[in-house]
């Protein structure tokens, strides 16, 4: 009961009034709200047409009657009363609304993973800081563009390790990716077909329609007991889609200092061999880049390639307000024809 009366008299309420409560109004014929300048030009021009073709009476009246008094104002009343009637009117033919717009989106998703190598050569400093670091903050941005991919990562160097199973918490994978480490793995050497092996193993069981995986690595296949190649295959046997990136230059690079405090270089080969093959069983594309620069654009590329479908639907819930205007507008009017229907009439104009 108290949520009926609640609903039926509401609207008698000056909040609908207040500046917050216009703000939040949306308008389907916003153009009349200029009417609303009419009403006090109306009455204005209403006024100073009086002043100049009332009929007017000479009546002597002592001095003390002719002073002003507060309750002269009275005779107003009947005025405003038809303004703001007027005006309630303009307001609710422009409709005020209040709407309410949910937008829901959805994918099928594609699962990622990356395999970083942080073997000791990715201490070369031909990327700035250094390979592994930049490999970092490319991962980190890659990750911030894709929406509901699940996306793991694998680390390695002599060995391979799964750092984080496929997820959808792109928060906790970049803290994964700000803890990685030379440290992390002991071996030394670059076992590409072990870290393979453990990405397929975490993707082997994935129902996605779309499985890609992500190799950047600086060097050739020296440590491990799979070889890459047979990696490889197994990878494609679940329909693992791979991307290699071989990252560094050829010739003499930097790579740390020496005792004296000097950039300390060294010379860096890298057979490609391996890595294109990879890609090319596994019917990605093969990268070979040498700076920061061309390693955000191959991730941009990927990134690019490998995006799924985002599906939209958007719900839009709207309230209409005119009758609580239109409410007070009759109430309005029925209180001056209670002062036009009565004695009270004579009272303010007098």
């Amino acid at each position: 009961m108290v949520d009926k009366s609640k609903e039926l008299w509401g609207w008698l309420s000056f909040q609908w009034f207040s500046p917050s409560t216009f703000s939040d109004y949306t308008w389907e014929y916003q153009s009349l709200l200029w009417l609303l300048w009419l009403v006090p030009l109306v009455f204005l021009i209403r006024w100073l047409m009086s002043l100049k073709f009332r009929q007017k009476l000479s009546v002597a009246l002592p001095g003390k009657e002719k002073r002003w008094t507060p309750v002269s104002l009275l005779r107003f009343i009947p005025d405003l009363l038809t303004a703001g009637l007027l005006s309630l009117v303009i307001i609710a033919l422009a409709r005020p609304q209040k709407t309410n717009e949910k937008v829901e989106q959805w994918t099928e998703g594609i699962d990622i993973m990356m395999v970083i190598d942080i073997s000791e050569s990715m201490q070369i400093e031909d990327f700035r800081p250094n390979r592994l670091e930049a490999a970092k903050q490319v991962a980190k941005d890659f990750i911030s563009g894709r929406f509901q991919d699940r996306i793991g990562i694998v680390i390695f160097s002599g060995d391979a390790y799964s750092l984080s199973p496929l997820t959808t918490d792109y928060e906790l994978l970049h803290s994964y990716i700000d803890d990685i480490d030379f440290d992390m793995i002991e071996n030394p050497g670059t076992a590409i077909g072990s870290a393979l092996a453990v990405a397929t193993n975490r993707m082997r069981e994935s129902e996605s329609q779309s499985k890609v995986l992500i190799l950047l690595s600086d060097g050739d296949n020296t440590a491990g007991n799979i070889d890459p190649i047979t990696a490889a295959k197994l990878a494609k046997a679940y329909d693992i889609k791979m991307y290699s990136i071989a990252v560094g230059k050829e010739g003499k690079v930097p790579y740390g200092k020496d005792f004296f405090g000097r950039t300390r270089y060294v010379e860096n080969t890298l057979d490609e061999t391996t890595l294109r093959e990879i890609a090319s069983i596994g019917q990605g594309e093969f990268y070979r880049v040498s700076d920061n620069t061309a390693l955000e654009q191959v991730f941009s590329l990927i990134d690019a390639y490998e995006k799924a479908e985002i599906k939209e639907t958007r719900y839009k819930d709207t309230t209409d307000f005119y009758r609580i205007y239109l409410n007070w507008a009759v109430l309005i009017f029925l209180f001056w024809l209670l002062l036009k229907s009565t004695f009270v009439t004579n009272i303010l104009q007098d």
